[in-house]
Protein backbone atom coordinates (compact mmCIF):
# COMPACT_ATOMS: atom_id res chain seq x y z
CA UNK A 1 0.00 0.00 0.00
CA UNK A 2 2.79 2.41 0.96
CA UNK A 3 4.62 1.53 -2.26
CA UNK A 4 1.57 2.50 -4.34
CA UNK A 5 1.14 5.74 -2.41
CA UNK A 6 4.79 6.60 -3.06
CA UNK A 7 4.28 6.03 -6.79
CA UNK A 8 1.22 8.27 -6.78
CA UNK A 9 3.13 11.01 -4.95
CA UNK A 10 6.06 10.82 -7.39
CA UNK A 11 3.60 11.18 -10.27
CA UNK A 12 1.82 14.16 -8.66
CA UNK A 13 5.08 15.83 -7.69
CA UNK A 14 6.12 15.91 -11.34
CA UNK A 15 3.12 18.12 -12.17
CA UNK A 16 3.44 21.91 -11.76
CA UNK A 17 -0.19 21.96 -10.61
CA UNK A 18 0.90 20.34 -7.34
CA UNK A 19 2.31 23.59 -5.97
CA UNK A 20 -0.75 25.57 -7.02
CA UNK A 21 -3.17 23.00 -5.54
CA UNK A 22 -1.20 22.74 -2.31
CA UNK A 23 -1.14 26.53 -1.92
CA UNK A 24 -4.88 26.89 -2.47
CA UNK A 25 -5.75 24.02 -0.11
CA UNK A 26 -3.39 25.32 2.59
CA UNK A 27 -4.95 28.78 2.42
CA UNK A 28 -8.49 27.39 2.53
CA UNK A 29 -7.62 25.41 5.67
CA UNK A 30 -5.92 28.46 7.19
CA UNK A 31 -8.86 30.74 6.38
CA UNK A 32 -11.29 28.20 7.86
CA UNK A 33 -9.29 28.25 11.11
CA UNK A 34 -9.19 32.04 10.92
CA UNK A 35 -12.99 32.27 10.70
CA UNK A 36 -13.41 29.74 13.52
CA UNK A 37 -11.21 31.95 15.71
CA UNK A 38 -13.61 34.85 14.98
CA UNK A 39 -10.96 36.56 12.86
CA UNK A 40 -8.42 36.76 15.63
CA UNK A 41 -5.17 38.40 14.39
CA UNK A 42 -3.27 35.63 16.20
CA UNK A 43 -4.73 33.10 13.73
CA UNK A 44 -3.26 34.91 10.73
CA UNK A 45 -4.09 32.82 7.62
CA UNK A 46 -0.77 33.65 5.92
CA UNK A 47 1.20 32.37 8.92
CA UNK A 48 -0.87 29.20 9.12
CA UNK A 49 -0.55 28.63 5.36
CA UNK A 50 3.24 28.96 5.52
CA UNK A 51 3.42 26.45 8.38
CA UNK A 52 1.23 23.97 6.48
CA UNK A 53 3.19 24.28 3.23
CA UNK A 54 6.58 23.98 4.95
CA UNK A 55 5.36 20.93 6.89
CA UNK A 56 4.19 19.22 3.69
CA UNK A 57 7.40 20.01 1.79
CA UNK A 58 9.60 18.75 4.62
CA UNK A 59 7.45 15.68 5.24
CA UNK A 60 7.46 14.66 1.58
CA UNK A 61 11.07 15.76 0.87
CA UNK A 62 9.79 17.93 -1.97
CA UNK A 63 12.32 20.54 -3.22
CA UNK A 64 11.16 24.14 -3.06
CA UNK A 65 11.86 24.53 -6.79
CA UNK A 66 9.35 21.74 -7.53
CA UNK A 67 6.73 23.41 -5.36
CA UNK A 68 7.32 26.87 -6.86
CA UNK A 69 6.92 25.54 -10.41
CA UNK A 70 3.19 25.52 -9.67
CA UNK A 71 2.99 28.19 -6.99
CA UNK A 72 4.44 30.75 -9.42
CA UNK A 73 0.97 31.13 -10.93
CA UNK A 74 -0.20 32.63 -7.63
CA UNK A 75 3.03 34.65 -7.41
CA UNK A 76 2.29 36.16 -10.83
CA UNK A 77 -1.01 37.54 -9.55
CA UNK A 78 0.78 39.69 -6.95
CA UNK A 79 1.54 42.27 -9.63
CA UNK A 80 -2.07 42.84 -10.79
CA UNK A 81 -3.27 42.66 -7.16
CA UNK A 82 -0.84 45.42 -6.16
CA UNK A 83 -1.92 47.65 -9.05
CA UNK A 84 -5.58 47.03 -8.12
CA UNK A 85 -4.93 48.67 -4.73
CA UNK A 86 -5.25 52.00 -6.58
CA UNK A 87 -9.01 51.48 -6.95
CA UNK A 88 -10.01 51.62 -3.23
CA UNK A 89 -7.44 54.40 -2.68
CA UNK A 90 -9.09 56.48 -5.45
CA UNK A 91 -12.38 56.14 -3.57
CA UNK A 92 -10.68 57.79 -0.57
CA UNK A 93 -9.33 60.69 -2.65
CA UNK A 94 -11.03 63.43 -0.62
CA UNK A 95 -9.37 62.32 2.61
CA UNK A 96 -6.06 61.82 0.82
CA UNK A 97 -6.13 65.35 -0.59
CA UNK A 98 -6.82 66.90 2.79
CA UNK A 99 -4.15 64.93 4.67
CA UNK A 100 -1.47 64.09 2.09
CA UNK A 101 1.27 65.99 3.93
CA UNK A 102 0.66 64.03 7.13
CA UNK A 103 0.72 60.73 5.27
CA UNK A 104 3.93 61.65 3.45
CA UNK A 105 5.67 62.61 6.70
CA UNK A 106 4.35 59.43 8.30
CA UNK A 107 5.79 57.31 5.50
CA UNK A 108 9.21 59.01 5.74
CA UNK A 109 9.43 58.74 9.54
CA UNK A 110 7.94 55.24 9.63
CA UNK A 111 10.35 53.91 7.02
CA UNK A 112 13.36 55.61 8.62
CA UNK A 113 12.52 54.35 12.11
CA UNK A 114 11.93 50.80 10.87
CA UNK A 115 15.34 50.76 9.17
CA UNK A 116 17.23 52.45 12.01
CA UNK A 117 15.79 50.39 14.87
CA UNK A 118 16.31 47.07 13.07
CA UNK A 119 19.92 47.83 12.17
CA UNK A 120 20.85 49.34 15.55
CA UNK A 121 19.30 46.54 17.62
CA UNK A 122 20.87 43.84 15.45
CA UNK A 123 24.25 45.55 15.62
CA UNK A 124 23.99 45.96 19.41
CA UNK A 125 23.21 42.24 19.77
CA UNK A 126 26.34 41.31 17.81
CA UNK A 127 24.80 40.35 14.46
CA UNK A 128 27.14 40.07 11.49
CA UNK A 129 27.44 42.90 8.98
CA UNK A 130 25.58 40.88 6.32
CA UNK A 131 22.72 40.19 8.75
CA UNK A 132 22.48 43.87 9.73
CA UNK A 133 22.33 44.92 6.08
CA UNK A 134 19.77 42.19 5.35
CA UNK A 135 17.56 43.63 8.10
CA UNK A 136 17.63 47.15 6.65
CA UNK A 137 14.82 46.58 4.16
CA UNK A 138 12.74 44.03 6.09
CA UNK A 139 9.74 46.37 6.48
CA UNK A 140 8.90 46.80 2.77
CA UNK A 141 7.23 44.45 0.35
CA UNK A 142 9.32 41.43 -0.60
CA UNK A 143 10.05 42.22 -4.26
CA UNK A 144 11.53 45.61 -3.34
CA UNK A 145 13.21 44.35 -0.16
CA UNK A 146 15.16 41.60 -1.91
CA UNK A 147 16.39 43.95 -4.64
CA UNK A 148 17.46 46.60 -2.12
CA UNK A 149 19.12 43.98 0.10
CA UNK A 150 21.25 42.72 -2.79
CA UNK A 151 22.22 46.27 -3.73
CA UNK A 152 23.41 47.23 -0.22
CA UNK A 153 25.32 43.99 0.40
CA UNK A 154 22.74 42.00 2.32
CA UNK A 155 21.55 38.45 1.71
CA UNK A 156 18.29 38.50 -0.32
CA UNK A 157 17.16 35.04 0.88
CA UNK A 158 17.56 36.12 4.53
CA UNK A 159 15.77 39.39 3.80
CA UNK A 160 12.86 37.46 2.25
CA UNK A 161 12.45 35.40 5.43
CA UNK A 162 12.66 38.54 7.59
CA UNK A 163 10.07 40.33 5.44
CA UNK A 164 7.67 37.43 5.86
CA UNK A 165 8.28 37.30 9.63
CA UNK A 166 7.86 41.08 9.96
CA UNK A 167 4.58 41.03 8.07
CA UNK A 168 3.12 38.16 10.07
CA UNK A 169 4.12 39.58 13.46
CA UNK A 170 2.97 43.07 12.45
CA UNK A 171 -0.43 41.83 11.28
CA UNK A 172 -0.87 39.86 14.51
CA UNK A 173 0.14 42.64 16.89
CA UNK A 174 -0.97 45.84 15.15
CA UNK A 175 -4.61 45.91 16.30
CA UNK A 176 -3.68 45.41 19.94
CA UNK A 177 -0.94 48.07 19.84
CA UNK A 178 -3.17 50.59 18.04
CA UNK A 179 -6.00 49.95 20.52
CA UNK A 180 -3.56 50.45 23.39
CA UNK A 181 -2.54 53.80 21.87
CA UNK A 182 -6.24 54.67 21.45
CA UNK A 183 -5.91 55.28 17.72
CA UNK A 184 -9.42 54.95 16.27
CA UNK A 185 -9.21 56.54 12.80
CA UNK A 186 -9.34 53.74 10.20
CA UNK A 187 -7.13 55.66 7.76
CA UNK A 188 -4.37 56.08 10.34
CA UNK A 189 -4.69 52.48 11.55
CA UNK A 190 -4.43 51.21 7.98
CA UNK A 191 -1.49 53.47 7.18
CA UNK A 192 0.37 52.23 10.27
CA UNK A 193 -0.26 48.62 9.21
CA UNK A 194 1.03 49.27 5.71
CA UNK A 195 4.22 50.97 6.89
CA UNK A 196 5.06 48.35 9.51
CA UNK A 197 3.77 45.12 7.97
CA UNK A 198 3.74 45.81 4.17
CA UNK A 199 1.67 43.34 2.05
CA UNK A 200 0.56 41.01 4.85
CA UNK A 201 -0.48 44.01 6.94
CA UNK A 202 -2.38 45.41 3.96
CA UNK A 203 -4.23 42.12 3.53
CA UNK A 204 -5.13 42.19 7.23
CA UNK A 205 -6.35 45.80 6.87
CA UNK A 206 -8.67 44.87 3.99
CA UNK A 207 -10.13 42.09 6.14
CA UNK A 208 -11.21 44.76 8.63
CA UNK A 209 -12.60 47.34 6.20
CA UNK A 210 -11.92 48.92 2.81
CA UNK A 211 -10.74 52.29 4.12
CA UNK A 212 -8.06 50.67 6.25
CA UNK A 213 -6.99 48.56 3.29
CA UNK A 214 -6.79 51.56 0.95
CA UNK A 215 -4.46 53.53 3.23
CA UNK A 216 -2.43 50.44 4.10
CA UNK A 217 -1.82 49.99 0.37
CA UNK A 218 -0.78 53.63 0.08
CA UNK A 219 1.66 53.24 2.99
CA UNK A 220 3.10 50.04 1.55
CA UNK A 221 3.76 51.74 -1.80
CA UNK A 222 5.24 54.91 -0.32
CA UNK A 223 7.51 53.10 2.15
CA UNK A 224 8.71 50.75 -0.59
CA UNK A 225 9.48 53.65 -2.93
CA UNK A 226 11.26 55.68 -0.24
CA UNK A 227 13.33 52.70 0.90
CA UNK A 228 14.36 51.71 -2.62
CA UNK A 229 15.47 55.26 -3.49
CA UNK A 230 16.88 56.54 -0.21
CA UNK A 231 18.31 53.54 1.67
CA UNK A 232 21.33 52.82 -0.59
CA UNK A 233 22.16 56.53 -0.76
CA UNK A 234 21.85 56.97 3.04
CA UNK A 235 24.04 53.95 3.80
CA UNK A 236 26.73 55.21 1.43
CA UNK A 237 26.53 58.67 2.97
CA UNK A 238 27.02 57.16 6.45
CA UNK A 239 29.89 55.00 5.24
CA UNK A 240 28.09 51.75 6.01
CA UNK A 241 28.56 50.41 2.48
Amino acid sequence: MNHHLSEVWVYLAASPLLGLTATLIAYQIAYFLYTKSRFSPLANPVAISVILIVTVLLGTHTPYQTYFAGAQFVHFLLGPATVALAVPLYQQMNKLRSQWKAFLVGAVLGSASAIATAMLIASALGASRVTVLSLASKSVTMAIAMGVSEKVGGLPSLTAALVMLTGIIGAMMASGVLNLLRIKDDAIRGFALGVSAHGIGTARAFQINEQMGAFAGLAMGLSGLLTAICLPFALRLLGVI
